[in-house]
């Protein structure tokens, strides 16, 4: 009787095991509490190996030893299958930017947790980053527009977008999208102002070229998958999906969401839509950019920068310099070439 309930004990540890590692396989990516498990996988990887260790140290007692040598069996390929993920997605990070060239376009995103983080903070790293597109959740219109006045002072101009939600607390409501006139006049479309088409909770702003053949530009900002939002969370992300259509789109901003959370929101080899994941694509999709409380390696890559076929993604970066600017995001940025 022992000897089977080790073998059901050995069973359930391993599709267990199985299920947080590949949960796109069992389609349970995007289910409570699941989701939140997955967001962060270098602590599974991390909870696995320390599970191994336990079972390997419990194995000293003999009554225990075969099954505590099955759960460690398990738990050390869980481990490693975990820690390959990672390592495909990017492991520690890539090099910094490569050089600018007169046809590249950068795109900046950083959630700046409301007036956590002041203008000229955000100002300051913009320029010094060079953005052409700079995504910025839980930003309201005036702090917005402080941001591009202090880039304009420091010889980079800039126009304030904005969509909001007034039933939304704080300034979680609002996202601002502040873009080069370099790539012609934008204007937000009507359904992100009015919320008839947009993410459930807290806005995104779709901002449309009025001139020029710039890309149309999504600033993001999904809710977080809390145990009251999951449906609504679930929608955005394939609101968001749909908006990444056969067009020249990038979008950029917090998703709230890994690339685990993606699966099979992805039209013909992308990760969301048409669009496909910068960071990932560059060896930078493993680093986590929430919260900027713990490392990197250990935290959650949910703020994305994304496009269509019609760019090439030559890097990214993931700012770690500022994890005390006040925001618990960090800044992503990335560099895109014209494909073809």
């Amino acid at each position: 009787m022992l000897r089977l309930l080790g073998i059901l004990a050995t069973v359930l540890c391993a599709i267990a095991a199985a299920v947080l590692t590949f949960p796109g396989f069992f389609r349970v990516e995007r289910i409570y509490p699941i989701a939140q498990i997955v967001s962060f996988r270098g602590i599974l990887a991390l909870a696995f190996a320390a599970a191994a260790l336990l079972a390997l140290l419990l194995a000293i007692a003999r009554p225990v030893r075969p099954l505590a040598f099955s759960i460690a069996l398990v738990a050390g390929v869980a481990t490693v299958a975990n820690i390959a993920v990672l390592s495909a997605r990017g492991g520690l990070g890539t090099d910094p930017l490569p050089a600018k060239t007169d046809s590249s376009i950068r795109v900046m995103t950083w959630n700046t947790a409301g007036p956590a983080t002041p203008p000229e903070t955000i100002a300051k790293i913009a320029v010094a980053m060079d953005a052409d597109i700079v995504a910025l959740p839980e930003t309201t219109i005036e702090t917005g527009e402080s941001v591009a006045l202090a880039m304009r002072d420091l010889g980079h101009r800039m126009w304030a977008h904005h969509a909001s939600d007034p039933s939304t607390e704080w300034d979680a409501g609002s996202t601002t999208l502040l873009i080069s006139p370099e790539l012609g006049d934008y204007a937000v479309i009507e359904s992100s102002l009015d919320g008839t088409s947009n993410t459930s909770t807290v806005p995104s702003a779709v901002a449309m070229p009025v001139s020029g053949d710039g890309p149309i530009v999504v600033a993001v900002h999904a809710v977080a998958p809390r145990p009251s939002y999951m449906q609504s969370w679930r929608d955005d992300l394939q609101w968001l999906a749909d908006q990444c259509g056969d067009g020249n789109v990038i979008m950029a901003g917090d998703f709230n969401a890994t690339v685990d959370h993606m699966t099979g929101l992805g039209l013909d080899g992308a990760t969301l839509g048409h669009c496909t994941d910068a960071a990932v694509e560059t060896g930078n999709g493993a680093l986590g950019t929430w919260s900027a409380a713990m490392p990197a390696v250990l935290g959650a890559p949910i703020d994305h920068v994304m496009a269509t076929p019609q760019w090439r993604a030559s890097g990214s970066l993931v700012l770690r310099s500022l994890d005390d600017s006040g925001s618990d995001h960090r800044p992503l940025i990335v560099q895109y070439e014209p494909a073809g």
